[in-house]
């Protein structure tokens, strides 16, 4: 593809031989003749003395470089779309596989895709190009928009409501019983069942592995656009705001509240019937056992403002040293207590 033909479709500025064939996308340090990288982060910025690409794709701010570039007010955004220049997503071929099982009552929207040993049962209705992976499972009453997409061992239980262009990754399972038990007075539980439902609103994006639970009553919902990284565990009655990320590990106990464009990192845990307000962000390993006000950056269990964690954790190390000056300070006064009493 000639580089001319890149920055057309990607709406970036050219700066230098637009004529250049370029071969594949790849990122700066294994980029070679014929590849186009990026740099999105200026850390980074020395390398592109030394790198061996073809073109890239740079900020607007950046400074002049030997080869040609393509500049944007946002190169990470432009490598994203980029990306779907050099790549396409392997698909299921248009049509119904032989060995899915679809009940007569299900309704399938136009252009479906539905692949091996898929099971769409009584009651289901899929949008428009509905892409089934194998071995998917749609549950009774479920509901989808156009465009969703749903990979191999994908389970969406009965009567959840999905908008268009969600995408489920491999394993994902929306919709499984919410962790609901009352205890019986001989200490054995009763099974709550979860007869709510799982919402999943336009634009969500659930990656491998993911579980968001039932509820009890009621639904637990995710917001547009909010995406859902592996092994994530929402849990029943909760709700996700808008453009939030959740990222790998992270659970939700249930009831919890999210806000719009929270960004949890990896490991967060939030204590059950929390609010977490908008533009929060917790740190990798963060507990959060209580609600935390919106624009907040928290750190730590318990959560606390990251910039007290940071001067915490320092401190952590030194526990020891500053436990063994205590000690002397503390047996110092003690006798100095010992001797004005015997004088």
């Amino acid at each position: 593809m000639k580089l001319q033909a890149i920055a057309d479709q990607l709406g970036c500025q050219l700066v230098g031989d637009g004529s250049i064939n370029i071969q594949r996308l790849i990122g700066l340090d294994d980029a070679g003749p014929g590849d186009l990288t990026f740099l999105s982060n200026p850390k980074y910025q020395s390398r592109l003395r030394s790198t061996r690409a073809s073109a890239i794709i740079v900020s607007n701010v950046a400074p002049q470089v030997e080869i040609p570039t393509l500049r944007t007010i946002d190169p990470y955004l432009t490598f994203a779309r980029a990306v779907d220049l050099f790549y396409s997503v392997p698909e299921p071929p248009p049509g119904i596989h032989s060995t899915a099982v679809i009940a007569n009552s299900a309704r399938l929207g136009k252009n479906p895709r539905i692949g091996p040993f898929c099971f769409i049962d009584e009651g289901v209705e899929l949008g428009d190009n509905a892409i089934l992976y194998s071995h998917v499972s749609i549950y009774r009453g479920v509901h989808t928009g156009c465009d969703f997409v749903a990979h191999s061992h994908v389970s969406v239980r009965e009567y959840s409501e999905i908008g268009d262009r969600v995408r489920l990754q491999n394993g994902v399972v929306i919709g499984a019983d919410g962790f609901g038990f009352a205890k019986r007075g001989d200490g054995s539980y009763q099974k709550i069942t979860q007869s709510g439902r799982v919402v999943l609103e336009d634009d969500v994006e659930v990656q491998a592995n993911a579980t968001i639970d039932r509820a009890a009553i009621g639904e637990t919902r995710i917001r547009r656009g909010a995406k859902i990284d592996n092994l994530v565990q929402v849990g029943h009655g909760s709700l996700v705001g808008k453009n939030s990320l959740l990222c790998a590990q992270v659970g939700l106990a249930g009831s919890t509240k999210v806000g719009n464009d929270v960004i949890l990192t990896g490991q967060v845990g939030v204590a059950g019937h929390c609010s977490v307000g908008d533009n929060v962000v917790a740190t990798a390993q963060t507990g959060i056992p209580s609600d935390v006000e919106a624009g907040k950056i928290v750190s730590g269990y318990p959560a606390m403002d990251n910039k007290r964690w940071l001067k915490c954790s320092i401190l952590f190390s030194k526990l020891p040293e500053i436990n063994r000056t205590v000690h002397r300070l503390q047996q110092t006064l003690d006798n100095l207590i010992t001797k004005r009493s015997t004088d």
